[in-house]
């Protein structure tokens, strides 16, 4: 599913009435439709029967009067609000439907003195349902006078609100909420969804998304510029390896990975554990060989092979002519959880980077030996991915944690093209950037997973899937989803969650994907989809 920006969707809006002859009245009235619905839906979960409708003088506002409309052709109590504008400054397609609320007996109510402002507070106050619809994705900046009193009112009231397209004060391309946002139980986002609306802050203000299909052609949205795409289970069911009934531990693939050191044998233990539980057929991990006899009594399913050390616990820089040869034997190469960062382990790992041809994941401790040699990235042979989380990447690239987490989809895109690499930046939300050009964004998980070691396991999850063979790029994909479905299976809905307990819900986790019906991914008078 494609993500846009405001930009692009107001691109696809005029597309849609210019190649296709619909008239923008037609999309506004699907959108006011498809909101409309929803809304009812709402109200039957509340057993409530009025409504308070904020417009705003824009098509945000054009949207909300037809939803009043239908709201009132329905059997709902509705008020309308008007702020920001006399009704005989509403133009275009928002006065049509403006006309057509009133001509069907609707009323509105300006919103301009002091006495308007109480008049909308108490009967937001009265209302079931609060429906936002004063500022469209054109907004960006800080609210000012009448919009953020106005917000004010909507938040205050402790009604349900639902919003049109975008929470008023939020910026839908940047993920930018400003000063008194109104935060939303449920915002109906018409046509694509905009890519801020899942990035945070902003994440916290759309509460439930719904998708709503307001008409415009399905060809415009595969020729759309954007090459940003919402992770969702249908990509990733289409991607997973497939096993055949007759499969052997040989065909399953085989994973080594360099991982260990004093202090973070755990590390190690949870990537093993990620690509035994992705379903890899043989998994093998090097380790210092201080530390090989603890970690072969803890992964018994695991063989684990000693590391030339400096000193026991630290790998020696001999240790990369190992780690090439075993390399050599595998189908994909994981490397870096809990390594270590000392001079000789570092050599040891910029030597192996620069010298394999076995596809790699490059993690941790190894994506810190590559500060200051990004060089070798893009001359590298072997495929590969690179999953930092933000303050990795911000020291890769010299930037604050804040910079990187401003721009993620940007700066995922830009680097995954210059390094040649995919390169999975973790978080909420992960994003996936590809060598192609391509963004995944993926919502699956949860903030119990925020505890040590649960990077680890992606990294193993990720290649468990790649020695399956299937590309490293679907399997970053697939990883990715699962360790986030898989995650949020375990925490069942509280905090506490142990990343072992990651790797040990995957098999559930595909079980649940592999059974699910296929997404609904629109909603207009047909089926509704809210995703959480």
């Amino acid at each position: 599913m494609k993500l846009v920006t405001a930009q692009e969707m107001k691109t696809l809006d005029k597309a849609a009435m210019e190649q296709y002859a619909i008239p923008g009245l037609l999309l506004m009235e699907n959108a006011a439709k498809a909101v409309a619905d929803v809304a009812l839906a709402v109200f039957e979960e509340l057993a409530g029967e009025r409504a308070v409708v904020i417009c705003g003088k824009g098509n945000n506002g054009g949207d909300g009067f037809g939803v009043a409309r239908w709201l009132m052709s329905y059997g709902v109590m509705v008020k309308v609000f008007l702020a920001g504008a006399s009704p005989e400054k509403i133009g275009g397609d928002a006065a049509k439907e403006m006309d057509m609320f009133r001509k069907a007996g609707g009323k509105i109510y300006r919103i301009e003195s002091d006495a308007d402002f109480d008049y909308a507070e108490a009967a937001c106050c009265r209302s079931d349902l609060v429906i936002d619809a004063l500022l469209g994705t054109g907004f960006h900046g800080e609210l000012q006078g009448t919009e953020f009193r106005i917000c004010g009112i909507i938040q205050k009231s402790g009604k349900v609100v639902l919003s049109v397209d975008v929470p008023s004060g939020v910026d839908a391309t940047k993920g930018i909420a400003a000063e008194g946002a109104v935060k939303a139980d449920v915002t109906v986002i018409l046509g694509l969804i905009k890519i801020g609306l899942l990035l945070y802050p902003a994440r916290d203000y759309v509460g439930r998304i719904v998708l709503a299909d307001i008409g415009i052609p399905e060809k415009l949205f595969f020729e759309c510029d954007s090459s940003k795409y919402l992770l969702t289970a249908d990509i990733v069911r289409d991607l997973l390896p497939i096993r055949l009934d007759n499969a052997h531990k040989g065909d399953a693939g085989r994973v080594t990975i360099a991982a260990g050191s004093t202090g973070f044998t755990g590390a190690a233990a949870l990537c093993a554990a990620g690509a035994v539980k992705a379903g890899a057929g043989l998994v093998s991990l090097l380790t210092p060989v201080a530390y090989r006899e603890v970690l072969s009594i803890k992964l018994t399913e695991v063989m684990v092979h000693g590391l030339p050390e400096l000193m026991p616990g630290v790998v020696g820089s001999n240790a990369s002519a190992e780690m090439l040869r075993w390399a050599e034997k595998a189908d994909v190469m994981a490397i870096g959880p809990g390594l270590g960062v000392s001079e000789t382990t570092t050599d040891a790992v910029l030597d192996f980077l620069q010298k394999t041809k076995t596809p790699v994941v490059i993690d941790a401790d190894a994506l810190t030996a590559s500060n200051g040699h990004l060089d070798i990235l893009p001359a590298m042979s072997a495929d590969k991915v690179l999953t930092p989380h933000s303050g990795e990447m911000a020291r890769l690239l010299k930037k604050t944690v804040e910079e990187i987490d401003e721009d993620r989809l940007n700066i995922v895109a830009r680097y995954a093209a210059k390094w040649q690499a995919v390169v999975v930046l973790k978080g909420m939300p992960t994003v996936i950037g590809c060598p192609d050009g391509n963004v995944y964004l993926n919502i699956t998980g949860c903030s119990a997973m925020a505890t040590g070691g649960s990077g680890d396991v992606l990294t193993g999850i990720i290649a468990g899937f790649a020695a399956q063979g299937i590309s490293l790029q679907e399997a970053a994909l697939c990883g990715v989803y699962l360790h986030g479905l898989a995650g949020k299976i375990a925490a069942d809905g509280t905090v506490g969650l142990a990343a072992g307990e990651i790797a040990a819900a995957l098999p559930a986790a595909r079980k649940a994907l592999e059974s699910a019906d296929h997404e609904v991914k629109f909603i207009c008078n047909r089926a509704l989809e809210m995703m959480e």
